[in-house]
């Protein structure tokens, strides 16, 4: 029996949910059929929890649609790493965190691709235990690592990983939930392991979205599993260029990040004081 999650490791179940939930939808944007069983007994419960707050019965919505912001961010990223992926050279992609995620399984790689997997030990624990006998479509290593830890990078490189070659990461839903001075120090730990040329992609939500009282709702909710939002910026331009990457950052609902599914206006990047999602996407310089 593997170890019980925390609360930031419980989060990538809710992804799980709304994962398995959007597979059932007739007009869905991707098909993940190992969600359902990357649930846990937690997902739903997280998903009822956040769904309750969003669609509330007695008064219009005012936060984020988050199964389709999170359906719209899945398809954004699959589309990232598989094009990616097909680049000459590019032959190492990373995960940090992994989490619930299966697109090593679901998707299909070129077979000169290795693929890496970082996370807690737990979380890579109770995947492999929900996975059974699943087999990955492309040459892939888990790297059980709290990315925290002070040396995890000699980690990932004894799983296979060449810092000297061009490589693709992803950092997906794991920036908001660390202080600044930790995202900026994982950045730069990033940087430091990534050649040039390398491709990066995150994403990240907006300073306003921490403060917004219409946000509340969801806040309180990450928060009340122990998991509060901590971070965000309102340049993530600037952010990711002052460690190393030059990136541009689209928000859901922009073209090319929109799928036909995000209900909500997108509101020019210079009006204040609204909430916004990014997916930053580039290149390390």
């Amino acid at each position: 029996m593997t170890k019980p999650l925390d609360a930031v490791e419980r989060t990538a179940l809710l992804t799980a949910a709304l994962r398995a939930a959007e597979t059932l939808r007739s007009d869905r944007l991707y098909e993940d059929p190992y969600a359902a069983r990357l649930v846990g007994d937690v997902g739903p419960e997280l998903l009822a929890e956040v769904r309750a707050a969003t669609f509330p019965p007695d008064r219009s919505r005012t936060l984020p649609s988050t199964p389709d912001y999170n359906a719209i961010r899945t398809r954004f990223f699959d589309e990232y790493l598989q094009s990616a992926a097909r680049e000459p050279g590019m032959h190492q992609i990373v995960l940090a965190p992994a989490g619930m995620d299966s697109r090593a399984y679901r998707l299909p790689w070129p077979s000169d691709i290795r693929y890496f997997e970082v996370d807690r030990p737990a979380v890579l624990g109770f995947k492999a235990e929900r996975l059974g006998e699943a087999r990955p479509r492309v040459a892939h290593r888990t790297v059980a690592v709290d990315l925290t830890a002070d040396h995890w990078e000699d980690d990932l490189i004894a799983a296979g990983y060449d810092p000297a070659l061009p490589s693709t990461w992803l950092l997906e839903g794991l920036l908001y939930y660390i202080p600044e001075p930790d995202a900026r120090r994982m950045l730069d730990r990033v940087a430091a392991i990534t050649a040039p040329g390398s491709r990066f992609a995150a994403d990240i939500v907006n300073a306003a979205a921490l403060t917004l009282p219409h946000m509340r709702g969801l806040l309180d909710v990450f928060a009340g599993w122990g998991c509060p939002w901590l971070f965000g910026t309102d340049d993530p331009e600037g952010l990711l260029g002052s460690h190393g990457f030059e990136v541009e950052a689209v928000q859901p609902g922009d073209p090319g990040a929109d799928f036909g599914r995000w209900p909500d206006p997108v509101p020019p990047r210079d009006v204040p004081n609204v909430r916004r999602v990014f997916f930053v996407h580039g290149h390390r310089r």
